[in-house]
């Protein structure tokens, strides 16, 4: 069914149009970014221009419900109208958002909408649904044609749960390769990049997903992306990765069921000017759902002593270290020395089956908890998606709702949810419902295995996501010629352009056994990261991430203790972002603002480079600056550990010249 749905859609634009052709322009409020709508018969498409510079050439909008395309006709202007707003989301890079954007509202048939809007920094579009009726979205045409065939930055879905096609854990390195280069049978997910013409990036990407599947991408024809998006789930078993996965055995031949008037999630296109505008741009959060908390001042954000990437290994010490109580309460020590707010104990607290029954007998819940409150320091669990659940349902309100009560009246501060490792539409209703439970109990939420996708603004207690290649990967990475298979600090300033746009991401930096190329290699109980140590320091400023990790060993911080008292310093929410420089896949550089002190971050790949940074961002007057950089060893790719703190006077005049070593990075807190 589905293949015939798609082939209908494909052949839509081909029909000869008997209503005529309606064209509407909608220009973003400064007029750099301009949409062009076409109605022609049956086929509805838009373009878009940022100056000079044709980003979207005239591209399919379509989905057919119940075996039936929903926009026939030519439609009819409903609204244009300019909206100017201001969103203060309770957790986020800054205090507030400006949305204002024009918009047009173009009706047809049956209810159906299709809602335009143009940004200065790009646009988009959703397309509402006015049937009341309970229905099926057998699929959606969503078409991205760009006018040339340019380089892109392709997030390829790997790595398959069970070999499933829709079950992934939604982390991607990047393929560099030409639109028509990209492999035809390969889905990808997004946001995905294109390099357009004069230095110009138009970044594709879904938002404001609820109770809706998730948009993936493959090739189309020529130089154009279209969307794929996972079938409605009818049957499914624990699979994968040792049973932690419920993994789709049988799927429907469509990809939602509806009922009522509703809107789809929006498909946006950002477009700026140069790379560095991507780092500071509002678009998921301009169009995600409301926040649906009406007090959300009991969400304390914060940094975390997490256990799993140590491999809780910690030293100098009169007991075994491991999973067992005496373990967690030194973590509890550690994080209450240092003013981190939690600690986390990840899997193996738990029984395989059950988040009640089986428990850890070597783990004394109570006694941390009581431990812990003592210290001012709370504790976060980890548990598999499908246990949240529960392994046989498809809804699991219940479940969630007993464990999560349970744990909340013990003293739980929340849960780091795993193993997703899906977006069809449950899974995506799931994650919602979850935090709206987890909400009602006042538990903090992680997700791993998804990527935001607008969950954390209507439920501002989901802190974090993974769906990045982070810190973990360091643990297998193997060996390929004479240095690591991926290279990992391209990597890491290539997500704060294209998968830090979505969302906060659950990266979890903090290694303190730092590798030059040559030295670096995989080790699972003595783990060590690509780059320099000032490398894994910027990124506390760099990355988005309001429950923070510090994921290696306290006893290698404590041995660490002057970069441990820089780390812990750095918030993990902030009043005021502002993207300083930055190249795409080469550097970056940010600074940050908490009340009235910045923080400072720049990064780059396996490159030495020197960079300018302009501090008119500063305030009159003199400021004290402790700065956190690349040691001279550091620079002869001898000793990536190599750092040097300093302290300076600086003004908002200056220009800094700062030096960054190979895999390098450098950090400041300016007062």
């Amino acid at each position: 069914m589905r293949k015939i749905v798609v082939l209908l859609l494909l052949s839509l634009c081909g029909l000869a149009a008997q209503a005529g052709v309606k064209v509407n322009t909608l220009s973003s409020p400064s007029g750099n970014i301009e949409v062009t709508v076409t109605s022609d018969g049956d086929c509805l498409t838009w373009a878009i221009k940022s100056g000079g510079t044709q980003v979207l050439a005239p591209s399919v909008i379509q989905a057919v419900v119940d075996g039936k395309q929903l926009i026939t006709g030519t439609g009819r202007v409903g609204r244009m109208q300019m909206i100017t707003s201001t969103v203060k989301p309770p957790v986020y890079r800054k205090q507030e958002v400006a949305n204002t954007y024009r918009m047009l509202v173009l009706k047809f048939s049956q209810g159906t909408t299709v809602e335009f809007r143009a940004y200065d920094d790009g646009a988009a579009y959703r397309i509402g649904i006015g049937n009341k009726k309970a229905s099926q979205v057998d699929d959606e045409k969503v078409e991205f044609r760009f006018a040339g065939d340019y380089q892109a930055f392709v997030p390829y879905v790997n790595d398959l749960r069970g070999g499933e096609r829709y079950s992934y854990s939604f982390e991607s390195y990047y393929d560099e390769q030409r639109l028509s280069q990209m492999f035809p049978d390969s889905l990808a997910i997004t946001p995905l990049c294109i390099c357009l013409p004069d230095g110009k990036k138009a970044v594709v990407m879904d938002c404001g997903v609820e109770d809706y599947p998730g948009m993936m991408l493959k090739k189309g024809d020529g130089t154009s992306l279209t969307s794929e998006f996972a079938p409605y789930v009818l049957e499914q078993k624990v699979l994968g990765q040792g049973g932690l996965n419920m993994i789709s055995t049988k799927r429907a031949p469509y990809i939602a069921k509806i009922s009522g008037v509703r809107m789809l999630p929006w498909r946006a296109v950002v477009v700026t000017q140069n790379d560095a505008d991507l780092l500071n741009c509002d678009m998921a959060m301009r169009l995600a759902p409301a926040c649906r908390l009406t007090d959300a001042s009991w969400i304390r954000p914060g940094k975390v002593a997490w256990d799993w990437w140590n491999n809780t290994n910690v030293w100098g010490v009169d007991f075994e270290s491991g999973m067992n109580t005496a373990t967690y309460k030194y973590y509890i020590d550690f994080a209450a020395k240092n003013h981190l707010e939690y600690i986390i104990i990840d899997e193996g607290w738990s029984g395989r089956e059950s988040l009640t029954e089986n428990l850890n007998p070597a783990i004394d819940l109570r006694e941390l908890i009581t431990y812990g409150n003592s210290r001012n320091v709370g504790i976060i669990l980890w548990s598999s998606w499908r246990n949240m659940i529960g392994n046989d349902a498809l809804d699991g309100s219940a479940t969630m709702e007993r464990y999560m009560k349970h744990y909340s009246e013990m003293g739980i501060k929340g849960f780091k949810v795993d193993f997703f490792d899906r977006d069809d539409q449950q899974v995506i209703a799931s994650a919602y419902r979850m935090a709206e439970c987890a909400a009602r109990h006042h538990l903090l939420l992680d997700y791993h295995g998804l990527k935001p996708m607008g969950v954390s603004a209507a439920w501002p207690n989901v802190l974090n996501f993974e769906g990045v290649k982070g810190l973990e990967n360091s643990k297998w990475e193997p060996r390929q010629g004479d240095g690591p298979l991926h290279n990992q600090p391209r990597y890491d300033v290539t997500i704060p352009y294209l998968r830090m746009l979505c969302g906060p991401l659950d990266y979890t930096p903090g290694a303190m056994d730092n590798a030059t190329r040559d030295n670096f290699f995989g080790n699972n109980n003595h783990p060590m990261s690509q780059g320099t140590r000032a490398h894994q320091v910027a990124m506390y400023v760099v990355f988005d991430a309001p429950l923070q990790m510090l994921a290696d060993s306290p006893s290698k911080y404590m041995r660490e203790q002057a970069t441990t008292d820089f780390i812990r310093q750095i918030p993990t929410t902030f009043d005021e972002t502002i993207a300083l420089s930055g190249e795409l896949g080469e550097y970056v550089a940010i600074a940050r603002r908490k009340g009235s002190t910045w923080y400072v971050g720049a990064m780059t790949d396996w490159t030495p480079r020197t960079i300018q940074l302009d501090l008119s961002f500063l305030g009159s007057g003199s400021h004290q600056a402790q700065v956190f950089a690349d040691g001279v060893n550091a620079f002869s790719s001898k000793e990536a550990m190599d750092y040097k703190l300093t302290r300076s006077t600086v003004k908002s005049s200056d220009r800094l010249s700062v030096q960054l070593a190979p895999g390098g990075g450098w950090a400041a807190i300016i007062k």
